[in-house]
């Protein structure tokens, strides 16, 4: 004990040897007092029984010596624990969101505003489609409203040739009838041509000379007299040739009528 103590004396600065002697001093004496409770124990006789004979019988029991372990490690005692102040409270810090969250978000909210350009350019796409078929409609209506006002006008035109030419076909039937009225009227029989004058052929000279006439009913011609600008050559030979004419009378309700203002044209012309 004195040794011990000596040894507690000389390290009782420091700490871990201290800490290693106690806890073998303790396992020392507990070894001691689990010792005397077992010699304790044995020491005690058990209780005889009856006797029965008057031999006694004895038994020398031997007990082992108790096998020393050598003592455990040494086990370090906890510190003793002194309460820590408690920390200033630390403000909470701006989490940011990760690098690779934040490209995500980007490249999302590209797609989103290519999907919303792609979207807008569809609906473009489709107004223009819209205004180009509403566009032919409008051309092809025109187009209809045009050809139907050429069809009409077309139509108009060939109405208007057909009935141009039922007048002209009128006109013409209405002249040939008149001509052939005419004729009925006072047909020429016989007609002479003029003399030409020897002087006009000697000059060269070649014209044209209109006389009037009255043809009566019995067909003659009366009171000649030259119209128009002639040639005093051809004069003279215009009037004999008028006068020398014979026609077929005009015919009134049966009747033979006279006919004024007859005119006709002599030409002078050397062949």
């Amino acid at each position: 004990m004195n040794a011990l103590t000596l040894d507690l004396h000389k390290s009782r600065f420091t700490w871990p040897v201290w800490r290693e002697h106690c806890f073998a001093l303790g396992v020392a004496v507990a070894l001691h007092i689990g010792l005397a409770f077992v010699l304790l124990n044995l020491s005690h006789n058990a209780p005889m029984p009856p006797v029965v004979s008057s031999v006694i019988t004895t038994q020398l029991l031997s007990l082992p010596a108790p096998a020393v372990q050598p003592p455990p490690p040494p086990v370090a005692a906890p510190m003793p624990t002194v309460a820590a102040p408690e920390p200033a409270p630390i403000p909470e810090p701006v989490v940011k969101a990760p690098q690779v969250q934040q490209a995500d978000l980007a490249l999302k909210r590209v797609q989103q505003e290519r999907q919303e350009k792609e979207r807008q350019q569809r609906i473009e796409r489709d107004r223009q489609q819209q205004r180009r078929e509403e566009a032919l409609r409008q051309e092809q209506i025109v187009r209809e409203e045009q050809q139907r006002q050429a069809r009409l006008q077309e139509q108009q035109f060939a109405q208007a040739r057909q009935a141009e030419a039922e007048r002209q076909a009128a006109a013409a039937a209405a002249r040939a009838e008149a001509a052939v009225a005419a004729s009925r009227q006072y047909l020429p029989i016989a007609k002479d041509a003029p003399d030409y004058p020897q002087r006009a052929l000697d000059r060269k000279i070649e014209g044209e000379c209109t006389v009037a006439y009255r043809v009566t009913a019995q067909g003659r011609v009366e009171d000649p007299q030259v119209v128009d600008a002639c040639h005093p050559l051809f004069v003279k030979p215009s009037l004999a040739a008028a006068k020398s004419f014979r026609y077929q009378p005009k015919v009134v309700n049966g009747q033979a009528v006279a006919v004024a203002n007859v005119k006709n044209t002599f030409t002078y012309k050397i062949q």
